[in-house]
C-alpha cells in the first residue's frame, strides 16, 4: 500500500478503474469484477458521476458506474475500500448538472453517496476545470464537504499545472484544504504530464493516480501492424477510435514490446511498472473487462 501525503488513505499499486461499467462490461459482471478485485489486494476504486460505460451519450444522466460500485462494497466494512468519484462534467440539462459552482458540487456531491451507498467519499475529483467558477467559490464548498463529513479528501482531474498551481495559490491565500491527489491521463504514449504537472505534484506534495495508462488498450500488444483489430477490442467495438493508425505509431508500439520482451514481461506490465515508476505517481488506474486482465496487472505489481 502507498500513503498519499498528508492524508490518512494508503492506496493498492492498482487502482480499478470503472469507466468501461455499464458497456462493455454488463452490471452484475460489473459488481462481481468490483468485488473480485477487493478480495485480490486492490482497495481503491476509482468511478465518476458521469461514467456509463463506452455507449454514453455527451450529457446523458451517467450514474451507472456509481450504482455498481455502491452495489459491490455493499456488506463490505466501509474502511477496507477507497472510494473515488468526480464531479463537473456535464450529466443533464440542469446548471447543477454541470461544472463545480458551489450548487453543482453540492447537488452531484448528494447523488453520488445516494449512487455509491455510502455516507462519505474518500477522494473526490474536481473531474475538469471549470473557469466560469471563482476558485473560493469551489474551495469553499469543498471545505463545507468536508465538515459536512461528506468527502475526506478531494483532488483535481485534467487541470494543468498553471490551473492547479492557481488552485494552490488560492487555498492557501485562503487557508482553505488544498487538494492532495491529481488524476491526469499518462502513458509511455503520452507523456506530456511529466513536462510540467507532475513535477509540480511532487514538489506539492500531490499523489498523481493517472489514467489511460495502456492508452486505450495500444499498449497491452493486442494491436499489431497490418491485423484487423482483436474482436471485443476498443477498437473492435468502437472503429473511430483507431480509424487510421500510421507507421508512426506503430513505430513506437513495437519498440516499447521490444522494450517489455528484453525484461522478460508483457507490454502491459511493462507500461504499468513505468507508470508506477514516475514522479509522485502512488497508484495507477486500470481499465479491465475481466478477471484475467486484472490477475495480469496485479501480477505486474508484485
Amino acid at each position: 500500500m502507498n500513503r498519499i501525503p498528508k492524508t490518512e488513505i494508503s492506496v493498492s499499486s492498482v487502482t480499478l478503474g470503472t469507466m468501461t461499467f455499464g458497456s462493455p462490461v454488463a452490471f452484475d459482471d460489473a459488481v462481481k469484477l468490483t468485488q473480485y478485485a477487493l478480495s485480490h489486494g486492490v482497495n481503491h476504486i476509482d468511478t465518476a458521476n458521469m461514467y456509463e460505460g463506452y455507449n454514453r451519450v455527451a450529457g446523458s444522466a451517467g450514474g451507472v458506474a456509481e450504482e455498481i460500485v455502491g452495489k459491490a462494497i455493499s456488506g463490505m466494512p466501509r474502511g477496507s475500500v477507497i472510494v473515488s468519484t468526480k464531479v463537473g462534467m456535464k450529466v443533464g440539462a440542469d446548471p447543477e448538472d454541470e461544472g463545480t459552482s458551489a450548487k453543482a458540487i453540492e447537488k452531484q456531491l448528494n447523488a453520488s453517496l445516494k449512487r455509491l451507498n455510502t455516507d462519505y467519499i474518500d477522494l473526490y475529483y474536481l473531474h475538469r476545470f471549470d473557469g466560469s467558477v471563482p476558485a473560493e467559490e469551489i474551495l469553499r464548498a469543498l471545505q463545507k464537504a468536508v465538515f459536512a463529513g461528506k468527502i475526506r479528501y478531494y483532488g483535481v482531474s485534467n487541470y494543468s499545472a498553471e490551473q492547479l498551481r492557481a488552485l494552490l495559490n488560492a487555498a492557501d491565500e485562503l487557508h482553505l484544504p488544498r487538494p492532495v491527489v491529481c488524476q491526469p491521463p499518462l502513458s509511455m504514449l503520452k507523456q506530456d504530464a511529466l513536462n510540467e504537472l507532475i513535477p509540480l505534484c511532487a514538489a506539492e506534495d500531490i499523489a498523481v493516480i493517472p489514467y489511460q495508462i495502456y492508452q486505450g488498450g495500444l499498449l497491452t500488444g493486442k494491436y499489431q501492424r497490418g491485423m484487423e483489430p482483436p474482436k471485443g477490442s476498443r477498437a473492435d467495438e468502437k472503429p473511430a477510435w483507431l480509424a487510421s493508425p500510421d507507421d508512426a505509431l506503430y513505430d513506437k508500439l513495437e519498440a516499447i514490446e521490444a522494450g517489455a520482451k528484453s525484461r522478460g514481461i508483457t507490454m502491459s506490465a511493462y507500461a504499468l511498472r513505468w507508470t508506477l515508476e514516475q514522479p509522485a505517481v502512488v497508484s495507477a488506474i486500470v481499465g479491465v473487462k475481466s478477471e484475467k486482465q486484472l490477475d495480469d496487472a496485479i501480477a505486474a505489481v508484485r
